[in-house]
């Protein structure tokens, strides 16, 4: 190799970075002004591969804590009891109780 072959080799990994830079500009430009409706068309047109992508897109390992009341404090666990006792209360009307009672009467009627 000749004196120049390291200049020309720096040359060529300038260009090939600007390239890309300019690239990746290019890219976030027409991301900014069609991204939304080019996940739209893909979505209608072929749901699949949107799903394939939103997958691809997901860690490949997902911690899920399923038992979140043990780190709750005791005001977090009196709020959580306070909304769900408000979500069942219609269910509990519809289906003649109101709620009030020491639940004996539902144990007796399961036994």
């Amino acid at each position: 190799m000749g004196a120049g072959a390291p200049a020309r080799t720096r040359a060529r990994k300038a260009v090939r970075s600007k390239l890309g830079e300019l690239f990746l500009e290019d890219m976030l430009c027409a991301w900014e002004s069609r991204g939304a409706a080019a996940i739209q068309a893909l979505i209608e047109k072929n749901p699949h591969d949107f799903l394939k992508a939103v997958a691809s897109l997901m860690p490949k390992d997902v911690t899920v804590n399923v038992n979140q009341i043990g780190e709750m404090t005791d005001e977090q666990l009196l709020e959580r009891i306070r909304k769900l006792d408000a979500k069942i209360k219609p269910f509990l009307a519809a289906q003649g109780a109101d709620g009030a009672g020491d639940g004996d009467r539902a144990a007796a009627e399961h036994e």
